[in-house]
């Protein structure tokens, strides 16, 4: 009842929700007639549904009735079975002695049927021996059979008879005893046909083969032996012999000590003893496996695959030699001989990728000789003791070099005639032949070779700069020793060109990365540092011949009409006559910090007040000498220099002069004013030290001119180098200008 209720709540909320506005009222009928529609197909599939739960039951029960007939049917046989069984025991008893009878007739069947060998066996022993001696071994191996044959199957006979009878298997045993000893004498002669296969493969292969076949006839009877012992429980002796596994295992004897037996010599008797112990593995091995692929293969089965054995048995050999070998203390050009032979060589085209033997087998499937951790064990050692003997093979070189610095021959020169000395040649043959046996390794090693001798090239030239200033601080004690102390320090200078160019070269050459690194930067910074070192001390030792000269400038004398500027000019192109060896860059911008120099001390004269001029006939006279002589460096400079962007600091010397030269003192501040335009370098000190070596300004006018120039300073441009800003004024002046 409670489900009618809900059934009808249900039906009664559906009609609701379908006529809930007027206009669906007409519509009732239709609805009507959908929901009968409906209702049919429900009731239809319901019936359909119970016929086929009828139908299903129907079956089940005949299936069921006629499984009972079946199960009284069984019942019965099973009855009649027992009843059978119950009947014949009394008939297999009875048979017991017939049994007997028939075990007995085979055992004697068996005896008759071997009865001949068993009278001959000590003749059959004897022959069989012969056979063997005399190589006969398919012959050997057959009476061999036969013997064991009979011998096996009385055993077996008598195991059937009564197992439990040692005294007749033994006496068995004892008469055939003779025929185990004749088993092993003729596996002796397998084994060591089968050790010397590779020779006896070359002079004749029928006798490979006999041991092949020989092997296969007692792999046969193993199998029919085991089968017949897991249904009877007997086995013969010396059974099952197993002699393919023993074939195995004499190979992989054989190859290790074929690989065992390489080593010619020790590290006391030779020192290339690595080297030729990898060559003969590799010739050996090479040869051996071509043998086997080319004359070998033949002579044995194809489930042997015994192409893939020795293959692989030599891997294992070979492995197991070379990490021996890496377990040594090996020194380092051992390291790299054993880790090139490893890494490259061994399955290189020259051994076991070679031409003939790649297709039978694929080197990328071997598994390495040597560890990851001993490979990378043993290049660590190499590192560590790479970077000691290169620490030390630098320093000898830096050595030899010191030694020729104090020659007093001049140092040679290259193709293009400028001074060298033999160090960057040393070095780098020294990188080359270190990155040449890493790059035989492999790649990732020769970057850590390349990265290694770059950071010791950086150590280097800190000792190879200490050592430059030492040289120069030793001649300065005594400037006639050496005596080609110029020409030495001009090849300093010119090294460091070389050192730059070796080291592009030796990236471009052994480094896969173009990207600079921090050690590249420091070394460019330091060979620039040594250079520009060099060019200074050259320059000093010019400006100390010039001291005298310099000191003359600006003086009484000078204004007389000495020379000093012509024995200037002289003395500096006497010692670029020289300097022409120097290399470019560095001599071109020696050229431009001499010209710098002479300039700045021309000028330091003037600053000095060395002279104060007292009329104006000697300012005309002091203006024309400075102009000839600005005019005069700057010839000389152009004569030594291609670059001509540095008149600028001779016209200094000119720009004052028109200083000194003008006339009329009223337009002073215009040509000052023109001068600070120039060179905004310029302090108002300069500015004072001009005026009062004029010699003709007033106070007034010197401060007139000061604050004038003080409102209107320009700004020093940046395009305009500084000339005024390194010199000094002698006498201490107010500064007017800010």
């Amino acid at each position: 009842m409670e489900t009618d209720r809900e059934v009808v709540a249900m039906a009664v909320q559906r009609v609701a929700s379908m006529l809930q506005r007027p206009d669906q009222l007409d519509k009732v009928e239709q609805y009507r007639r959908r929901e009968a529609r409906k209702k049919a197909s429900v009731e239809a599939r319901l019936k359909a549904a119970i016929q086929s739960q009828l139908d299903g039951v129907r079956t089940g029960l005949y299936q069921l009735h006629n499984a009972l007939g079946d199960v009284k049917d069984i019942q019965g046989s099973l009855a009649d079975v027992s009843k059978d069984w119950r009947q014949s025991i009394d008939t297999i008893t009875s048979l017991k002695d017939v049994k007997d009878v028939v075990v007995q007739h085979s055992q004697l069947a068996s005896a008759v049927e071997n009865l001949k060998n068993i009278f001959s066996v000590p003749e059959i022993v004897k022959e069989t021996c012969e056979m063997i001696e005399q190589a006969e071994l398919l012959q050997a191996h057959r009476r061999l059979m036969d013997l064991e044959c009979s011998r096996d199957d009385l055993m077996y006979e008598q195991f059937r008879l009564d197992s439990k009878n040692a005294h007749d298997m033994n006496l068995i045993r004892n008469y055939f005893g003779e025929v185990q000893g004749l088993s092993e004498e003729l596996a002796k002669q397998l084994w060591m046909l089968a050790e010397r296969g590779l020779v006896t493969v070359r002079r004749d292969p029928t006798m490979l083969v006999s041991v092949v076949r020989i092997i296969e006839r007692e792999e046969k009877i193993d199998r029919r032996m085991l089968d017949r012992q897991k249904q009877t429980g007997f086995i013969p002796p010396g059974r099952p012999k197993r002699w393919r596994a023993r074939l195995f295992q004499v190979l992989e004897a054989t190859v290790n000590a074929r690989i065992e037996g390489s080593q010619p010599e020790t590290r006391e008797s030779d020192k290339m003893w690595l080297v030729k112990l990898l060559e003969i593995t590799r010739r050996n091995v090479l040869d051996d496996l071509l043998v086997v692929k080319t004359l070998m293969v033949q002579c044995f089965p194809s489930n042997y695959n015994i192409f893939s054995v020795f293959f692989n048995l030599y891997h294992r050999g070979v492995s197991a030699c070379v990490q021996e070998l890496a377990a040594e203390e090996l020194e380092s050009n051992e390291i790299v001989s054993l880790l090139t032979w490893v890494l490259n060589t061994y399955k290189s085209a020259e051994m076991m990728g070679h031409p003939e033997l790649r297709s039978e087998c694929d080197v990328e499937t071997l598994e390495p000789l040597l560890p990851q951790d001993v490979v990378s064990r043993l290049l660590s050692k190499y590192i560590q003791t790479f970077t000691s003997n290169i620490t030390g093979w630098l320093r000898k070189a830096l050595d030899t070099d010191k030694k020729d610095w104090q020659k007093s021959t001049e140092p040679e020169a290259d193709q293009d005639g400028y001074y060298q000395t033999t160090l960057p040649a040393i070095v780098f043959q020294m990188f080359e032949q270190n990155l040449q046996v890493a790059a035989q390794i492999d790649e990732a090693f020769k970057e850590e070779v390349l990265r290694l001798c770059l950071k010791q090239m950086n150590s280097f030239l800190r000792r190879y700069r200490d050592e430059a200033v030492t040289y120069k601080e030793e001649h300065l004690k005594d400037r006639q020793v050496p005596q080609c102390y110029v020409q030495y320090m001009i090849a300093i200078i010119n090294n460091c060109q070389t050192f730059k160019d070796s080291i592009n070269s030796l990236r471009m050459k052994y480094s896969r990365t173009k990207e600079a690194t921090h050690n590249d930067a420091a070394i460019e910074n330091s060979l620039n540092e040594v250079a520009r070192e060099g060019c200074q001390f050259l320059l000093d030792e010019v400006f100390l011949d010039l001291e005298k000269l310099l000191s003359d400038l600006l003086t009484k004398n000078w204004l007389a009409g000495s020379n000093t500027t012509d024995a200037i000019c002289l003395t500096v192109e006497d010692y670029f006559n020289d300097f022409a060896k120097i290399k470019k860059p560095y001599s071109e911008e020696m050229t431009r910090n001499a010209q710098r120099r002479v300039v700045v001390e021309y000028l330091q004269a003037i600053m000095q007040k060395r002279i104060s001029f007292r009329n104006a006939e000697e300012r005309k006279k002091g203006a024309e000498r400075m102009i000839k002589e600005a005019t005069q460096f700057r010839a000389l400079f152009q004569k030594l220099s291609s670059s001509h962007d540095s008149d600028h600091l001779c016209d200094a010397i000119a720009a004052i002069a028109e200083v000194f030269n003008l006339t009329d003192p009223s337009l002073l501040y215009l040509e000052v004013s023109t001068l600070v335009s120039k060179y905004p370098d310029i302090r108002e000190e300069h500015i004072m030290t001009l005026l009062a070596v004029r010699g003709d300004a007033s106070r007034d006018m010197k401060q007139m001119i000061i604050e004038t120039l003080s409102q209107n300073k320009p700004s020093a441009a940046a395009s305009i180098p500084p000339v005024f800003r390194d010199i000094a004024v002698t006498s201490t002046v107010p500064k007017l200008l800010k």
